[in-house]
């Protein structure tokens, strides 16, 4: 059973930076895409980045720039660098793996980024 396990939230001023860290336990070396969801109040669920086990990436381009996601295959942790934040970025972020069409979720971590 794939578990996801988030850290790394908190409270932030504008032009912060925060590190979030995604634990994945319970995969196996099949390859996947493990990427950072957010979801802001009152709004929906969107991609901020993601990772393919071979290391290519992807942005949302509100993000381009200024977060960096990677992997550390010894620790099976996804980091997601966040730096230069900005209010707007305040949301809910999820890790998500997609593997063959199966979607696993963590719970979340929250990032609030004050003006």
């Amino acid at each position: 059973q794939v578990q996801l396990l988030e850290s790394g939230g908190g409270l932030v001023q504008s032009w912060g930076s925060l590190r979030l860290s995604c634990e994945v336990s319970g995969s196996d070396s099949r390859p996947n895409v493990v990427g950072w969801f957010r979801q802001a109040p009152g709004g929906g669920r969107d991609l901020v980045a993601h990772i393919t086990t071979s290391g290519g990436t992807n942005y949302a381009d509100s993000v381009k720039g200024r977060f960096t996601i990677s992997r550390d295959g010894a620790k099976n942790t996804v980091l997601l660098q966040m730096n230069s934040l900005k209010p707007e970025d305040t949301a809910v972020y999820y890790c998500n793996l997609q593997q063959f069409g199966t979607h696993y979720w963590g719970k979340g971590t929250l990032v609030t980024v004050s003006s």
